[in-house]
């Protein structure tokens, strides 16, 4: 049964964004938001946004929920001017994920508005611990996640007057994914950072972490990542 909070990891939702966002590339390779009218560089910016919102009445209508006509691409910072401007009958939650390094956070961070919710393992790690924030503290763990699970909890129901819900972190595998994306209505969002790039951007600018161990974690998230089944 589809529902609001499974629909954006549904087969055919994936399926659709991926079919218009190839149908929508411009005779130069470039897909143009329809909203500023300006090109959107990368891949997982890009925002598929029903006109016509979807709610608990009309997410399993597919003239609705599945109609190429009501979905537009635009920046996913356009995405919530449009929200702000006409006022969003819902709040809307991203998992934002990839590898170490990859820019997770200073992608949220060009997104997110003041009045948006952040779940932020590393954020909340220093918070507590008084640390760097890639500093790893084993024993804060179960205060550190105890804060995570709260703050899902939160989300999940809606608790507080936060607009939308960032949910930041590495989870490379795709049960994983798929599992809090259902439980929290959250629909994906990739940094598809090469691990090449990744590794460069750790000995550029370590930003306090351990380089030995940040590009053993760098490799370990490779090598465990589970991508989604090729889209026909």
């Amino acid at each position: 049964m589809i529902t609001l909070d499974n629909f954006y990891t549904s087969k055919p939702w994936v399926k659709l964004t991926h079919q218009i966002r190839l149908s929508r590339l411009n005779a130069d390779g470039e897909l143009i938001c329809e909203h500023c009218g300006r090109p959107i560089v990368q891949k997982y910016d890009a925002i598929c946004h029903h006109k016509n919102y979807l709610t608990p009445a009309n997410v399993a209508d597919a003239s609705v929920a599945l109609n190429p006509d009501n979905i537009a691409v635009v920046h996913h910072a356009c995405h919530n001017k449009i929200h702000d401007k006409l006022g969003a009958v819902r709040r809307e939650v991203f998992l934002v994920y990839g590898p170490p390094c990859s820019g997770k956070s200073t992608y949220v961070d060009s997104v997110i508005g003041k009045t948006d919710l952040l779940v932020d393992i590393d954020l909340i790690r220093k918070t507590v611990s008084g640390t760097h924030t890639h500093t790893l503290v084993p024993a804060l763990n179960p205060i550190i996640f105890g804060i995570r699970d709260y703050l899902y909890d939160s989300i999940k129901t809606k608790r507080g007057y936060w607009k939308n819900a960032y949910v930041v972190g590495g989870y490379p595998l795709i049960s994983e994914r798929e599992r809090l994306c259902n439980q929290l209505g959250a629909r994906e969002i990739y940094i598809d950072t090469p691990r090449d790039e990744c590794l460069r951007r750790l000995q550029a600018s370590p930003d306090g972490r351990n380089l030995n161990e940040w590009a053993r974690f760098i490799d370990q998230w490779f090598d465990r990542y589970t991508p989604r089944a090729a889209v026909e």
